[in-house]
Protein backbone atom coordinates (compact mmCIF):
# COMPACT_ATOMS: atom_id res chain seq x y z
CA UNK A 1 0.00 0.00 0.00
CA UNK A 2 2.88 2.37 0.77
CA UNK A 3 4.41 1.75 -2.65
CA UNK A 4 1.10 2.54 -4.32
CA UNK A 5 0.61 5.85 -2.52
CA UNK A 6 4.19 6.85 -3.31
CA UNK A 7 4.02 6.00 -7.01
CA UNK A 8 0.41 6.95 -7.77
CA UNK A 9 0.96 10.77 -7.61
CA UNK A 10 4.11 10.41 -9.72
CA UNK A 11 2.24 8.37 -12.33
CA UNK A 12 -0.62 10.90 -12.46
CA UNK A 13 1.78 13.83 -12.88
CA UNK A 14 3.74 11.97 -15.58
CA UNK A 15 0.49 11.07 -17.37
CA UNK A 16 -0.55 14.74 -17.38
CA UNK A 17 2.91 15.64 -18.68
CA UNK A 18 2.42 13.12 -21.47
CA UNK A 19 -0.80 14.89 -22.48
CA UNK A 20 0.43 18.48 -22.26
CA UNK A 21 4.10 18.17 -23.32
CA UNK A 22 4.88 20.10 -26.51
CA UNK A 23 7.96 18.09 -27.46
CA UNK A 24 7.90 14.42 -28.37
CA UNK A 25 11.02 13.69 -26.31
CA UNK A 26 9.43 15.09 -23.14
CA UNK A 27 6.23 13.12 -23.79
CA UNK A 28 8.25 9.92 -24.25
CA UNK A 29 10.12 10.51 -20.99
CA UNK A 30 6.82 11.02 -19.16
CA UNK A 31 5.51 7.79 -20.69
CA UNK A 32 8.66 6.00 -19.52
CA UNK A 33 8.05 7.21 -15.96
CA UNK A 34 4.49 5.84 -16.05
CA UNK A 35 5.63 2.46 -17.42
CA UNK A 36 8.48 2.07 -14.95
CA UNK A 37 6.21 2.98 -12.03
CA UNK A 38 3.66 0.43 -13.23
CA UNK A 39 6.40 -2.21 -13.39
CA UNK A 40 7.37 -1.45 -9.79
CA UNK A 41 3.74 -1.91 -8.75
CA UNK A 42 3.76 -5.31 -10.49
CA UNK A 43 6.86 -6.31 -8.55
CA UNK A 44 5.32 -5.12 -5.27
CA UNK A 45 2.26 -7.30 -5.91
CA UNK A 46 4.36 -10.44 -6.40
CA UNK A 47 4.34 -10.58 -10.22
CA UNK A 48 8.00 -10.68 -11.28
CA UNK A 49 7.17 -11.97 -14.77
CA UNK A 50 4.92 -8.97 -15.53
CA UNK A 51 7.57 -6.71 -14.02
CA UNK A 52 10.19 -8.01 -16.45
CA UNK A 53 7.81 -7.86 -19.43
CA UNK A 54 6.79 -4.30 -18.58
CA UNK A 55 10.43 -3.13 -18.44
CA UNK A 56 11.87 -5.09 -21.35
CA UNK A 57 9.00 -5.13 -23.85
CA UNK A 58 7.00 -1.98 -23.22
CA UNK A 59 9.49 0.48 -21.73
CA UNK A 60 12.52 -0.73 -23.62
CA UNK A 61 11.06 -1.56 -27.02
CA UNK A 62 7.59 -0.22 -27.79
CA UNK A 63 8.07 3.18 -26.14
CA UNK A 64 11.41 3.69 -27.92
CA UNK A 65 9.73 2.71 -31.19
CA UNK A 66 7.07 5.37 -30.61
CA UNK A 67 9.76 7.94 -29.90
CA UNK A 68 11.76 7.12 -33.03
CA UNK A 69 8.63 7.28 -35.19
CA UNK A 70 7.67 10.69 -33.77
CA UNK A 71 11.19 12.05 -34.25
CA UNK A 72 11.49 10.78 -37.82
CA UNK A 73 7.99 11.53 -39.07
CA UNK A 74 7.06 14.62 -37.04
CA UNK A 75 3.59 15.98 -36.40
CA UNK A 76 2.23 18.93 -38.35
CA UNK A 77 0.24 21.21 -36.07
CA UNK A 78 -2.08 22.18 -38.90
CA UNK A 79 -3.02 18.54 -39.46
CA UNK A 80 -3.14 17.49 -35.80
CA UNK A 81 -5.30 20.37 -34.55
CA UNK A 82 -7.71 20.89 -37.44
CA UNK A 83 -11.10 19.27 -36.79
CA UNK A 84 -12.24 17.70 -40.05
CA UNK A 85 -15.70 16.66 -38.75
CA UNK A 86 -17.69 19.16 -36.73
CA UNK A 87 -18.34 18.00 -33.17
CA UNK A 88 -16.14 14.90 -33.36
CA UNK A 89 -14.16 15.75 -30.22
CA UNK A 90 -17.28 16.14 -28.08
CA UNK A 91 -18.70 12.91 -29.50
CA UNK A 92 -15.41 11.10 -28.82
CA UNK A 93 -15.38 12.29 -25.19
CA UNK A 94 -18.97 11.20 -24.60
CA UNK A 95 -18.47 7.80 -26.26
CA UNK A 96 -15.23 7.27 -24.36
CA UNK A 97 -16.90 7.98 -21.03
CA UNK A 98 -19.81 5.67 -21.85
CA UNK A 99 -17.40 2.93 -22.90
CA UNK A 100 -15.41 3.33 -19.69
CA UNK A 101 -18.51 3.13 -17.50
CA UNK A 102 -19.79 0.10 -19.44
CA UNK A 103 -16.43 -1.67 -19.17
CA UNK A 104 -16.22 -1.04 -15.42
CA UNK A 105 -19.77 -2.31 -14.83
CA UNK A 106 -19.28 -5.36 -17.06
CA UNK A 107 -15.99 -6.33 -15.42
CA UNK A 108 -17.42 -5.76 -11.96
CA UNK A 109 -20.38 -8.04 -12.66
CA UNK A 110 -18.50 -10.82 -14.44
CA UNK A 111 -15.53 -11.18 -12.10
CA UNK A 112 -16.69 -13.53 -9.38
CA UNK A 113 -15.03 -15.78 -6.86
CA UNK A 114 -13.10 -15.31 -3.68
CA UNK A 115 -9.78 -13.52 -3.72
CA UNK A 116 -6.83 -15.79 -2.98
CA UNK A 117 -3.47 -14.74 -1.60
CA UNK A 118 -0.27 -14.27 -3.59
CA UNK A 119 1.26 -17.45 -2.19
CA UNK A 120 -1.61 -19.57 -3.52
CA UNK A 121 -1.77 -17.73 -6.87
CA UNK A 122 1.98 -18.18 -7.39
CA UNK A 123 2.17 -21.67 -5.95
CA UNK A 124 3.66 -23.11 -9.17
CA UNK A 125 5.46 -19.91 -10.15
CA UNK A 126 4.26 -16.57 -11.42
CA UNK A 127 4.51 -17.42 -15.16
CA UNK A 128 2.50 -20.61 -14.61
CA UNK A 129 -0.21 -18.77 -12.66
CA UNK A 130 -0.43 -16.07 -15.33
CA UNK A 131 -0.63 -18.64 -18.14
CA UNK A 132 -3.29 -20.58 -16.27
CA UNK A 133 -5.48 -17.47 -16.13
CA UNK A 134 -4.85 -16.35 -19.72
CA UNK A 135 -5.38 -19.75 -21.34
CA UNK A 136 -7.98 -20.97 -18.86
CA UNK A 137 -10.53 -18.64 -17.34
CA UNK A 138 -9.85 -15.68 -19.66
CA UNK A 139 -8.96 -17.56 -22.87
CA UNK A 140 -11.90 -16.07 -24.80
CA UNK A 141 -10.99 -12.48 -23.88
CA UNK A 142 -7.33 -13.27 -24.67
CA UNK A 143 -8.21 -14.57 -28.14
CA UNK A 144 -10.48 -11.60 -28.87
CA UNK A 145 -7.70 -9.23 -27.84
CA UNK A 146 -5.22 -11.08 -30.04
CA UNK A 147 -7.56 -10.87 -33.01
CA UNK A 148 -8.09 -7.14 -32.38
CA UNK A 149 -4.34 -6.49 -32.29
CA UNK A 150 -3.74 -8.50 -35.47
CA UNK A 151 -6.56 -6.63 -37.23
CA UNK A 152 -5.10 -3.29 -36.11
CA UNK A 153 -1.64 -4.28 -37.41
CA UNK A 154 -3.08 -5.35 -40.77
CA UNK A 155 -5.12 -2.15 -40.96
CA UNK A 156 -2.02 -0.04 -40.31
CA UNK A 157 -0.17 -1.89 -43.09
CA UNK A 158 -3.06 -1.34 -45.51
CA UNK A 159 -3.34 2.35 -44.67
CA UNK A 160 0.42 2.88 -44.95
CA UNK A 161 0.67 1.00 -48.25
CA UNK A 162 0.80 3.20 -51.32
CA UNK A 163 0.23 1.91 -54.80
CA UNK A 164 2.74 3.17 -57.37
CA UNK A 165 0.79 4.53 -60.31
CA UNK A 166 3.77 5.94 -62.20
CA UNK A 167 7.16 4.61 -63.20
CA UNK A 168 9.82 4.74 -60.52
CA UNK A 169 12.21 7.63 -61.14
CA UNK A 170 15.91 6.93 -61.48
CA UNK A 171 18.68 9.18 -60.24
CA UNK A 172 19.09 10.58 -63.73
CA UNK A 173 15.38 11.44 -63.89
CA UNK A 174 15.52 13.14 -60.50
CA UNK A 175 18.61 15.15 -61.50
CA UNK A 176 16.95 16.25 -64.77
CA UNK A 177 13.77 17.26 -62.88
CA UNK A 178 15.78 19.32 -60.40
CA UNK A 179 17.63 21.12 -63.17
CA UNK A 180 14.33 21.92 -64.92
CA UNK A 181 12.94 23.33 -61.66
CA UNK A 182 16.12 25.39 -61.23
CA UNK A 183 15.73 26.82 -64.74
CA UNK A 184 12.01 27.53 -64.35
CA UNK A 185 11.62 28.63 -60.71
CA UNK A 186 15.18 29.19 -59.49
CA UNK A 187 14.94 26.44 -56.86
CA UNK A 188 18.37 25.20 -55.89
CA UNK A 189 18.99 21.69 -57.28
CA UNK A 190 21.07 20.55 -54.32
CA UNK A 191 19.99 19.09 -51.01
CA UNK A 192 18.11 21.19 -48.50
CA UNK A 193 20.32 23.07 -46.02
CA UNK A 194 20.85 21.38 -42.69
CA UNK A 195 20.08 23.15 -39.39
CA UNK A 196 22.87 24.71 -37.38
CA UNK A 197 25.22 25.51 -40.28
CA UNK A 198 27.21 28.66 -39.47
CA UNK A 199 25.30 28.85 -36.18
CA UNK A 200 26.20 28.31 -32.54
CA UNK A 201 24.08 25.15 -32.27
CA UNK A 202 23.56 22.10 -34.47
CA UNK A 203 20.13 21.20 -33.07
CA UNK A 204 17.20 20.61 -35.40
CA UNK A 205 15.35 23.62 -33.98
CA UNK A 206 18.20 26.03 -34.75
CA UNK A 207 18.10 27.66 -38.19
CA UNK A 208 21.22 27.96 -40.28
CA UNK A 209 22.73 31.43 -40.63
CA UNK A 210 23.48 33.02 -43.97
CA UNK A 211 26.75 34.96 -44.49
CA UNK A 212 24.99 38.19 -43.51
CA UNK A 213 23.81 36.63 -40.24
CA UNK A 214 20.12 36.26 -41.05
CA UNK A 215 18.44 32.91 -40.26
CA UNK A 216 17.62 30.56 -43.13
CA UNK A 217 14.03 29.37 -42.66
CA UNK A 218 14.41 26.53 -45.17
CA UNK A 219 16.93 24.79 -42.89
CA UNK A 220 14.30 24.00 -40.22
CA UNK A 221 11.73 21.23 -40.54
CA UNK A 222 8.19 22.52 -41.30
CA UNK A 223 6.79 20.48 -38.39
CA UNK A 224 9.05 22.32 -35.91
CA UNK A 225 8.11 25.67 -37.43
CA UNK A 226 4.39 24.80 -37.18
CA UNK A 227 4.77 24.01 -33.46
CA UNK A 228 6.56 27.33 -32.87
CA UNK A 229 9.71 25.66 -31.50
CA UNK A 230 12.27 27.37 -33.76
CA UNK A 231 15.16 28.77 -31.73
CA UNK A 232 15.45 32.54 -32.11
CA UNK A 233 17.44 35.44 -30.68
CA UNK A 234 20.34 35.52 -33.11
CA UNK A 235 19.91 39.14 -34.21
CA UNK A 236 21.54 40.54 -31.06
CA UNK A 237 24.49 38.16 -31.38
CA UNK A 238 24.95 39.04 -35.03
CA UNK A 239 24.88 42.77 -34.26
CA UNK A 240 27.37 42.31 -31.41
CA UNK A 241 29.74 40.29 -33.61
CA UNK A 242 29.51 42.85 -36.43
CA UNK A 243 30.29 45.65 -33.96
CA UNK A 244 33.37 43.76 -32.71
CA UNK A 245 34.60 43.24 -36.26
CA UNK A 246 34.17 46.94 -37.02
CA UNK A 247 36.24 47.85 -33.95
CA UNK A 248 38.96 45.40 -34.95
CA UNK A 249 39.12 46.87 -38.45
CA UNK A 250 39.22 50.46 -37.14
CA UNK A 251 42.91 51.55 -36.91
CA UNK A 252 42.15 54.35 -34.42
CA UNK A 253 40.93 51.90 -31.77
CA UNK A 254 44.32 50.13 -31.36
CA UNK A 255 46.82 52.98 -31.55
CA UNK A 256 47.13 53.85 -27.85
CA UNK A 257 48.44 50.54 -26.51
CA UNK A 258 52.02 49.30 -26.04
CA UNK A 259 51.99 47.72 -29.46
CA UNK A 260 50.69 50.85 -31.18
CA UNK A 261 52.67 53.29 -33.29
CA UNK A 262 54.90 55.80 -31.52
Amino acid sequence: MTTFWLLAPIMVIAALGLLFARKAVHAALALAVVMISLAILYAAQGAPFLFAVQIIVYTGAIMMLFLFVLMLVGVETSEAVRETISGQRLAAIVIGLLFGVTAVLAIGQTVTGTVVGLDRANANGNPYGLADLLFGKYVLAFEFTSALLITAALGAMVLAHKERLTKRQTQADIAARRMREYAETGRHPGNAPTPGVFARHNAVDTPALLPDGTPLDASVSPSIAERGQVRSGFSDDVARTADQLEHEDDPDSSGSGLGGPK
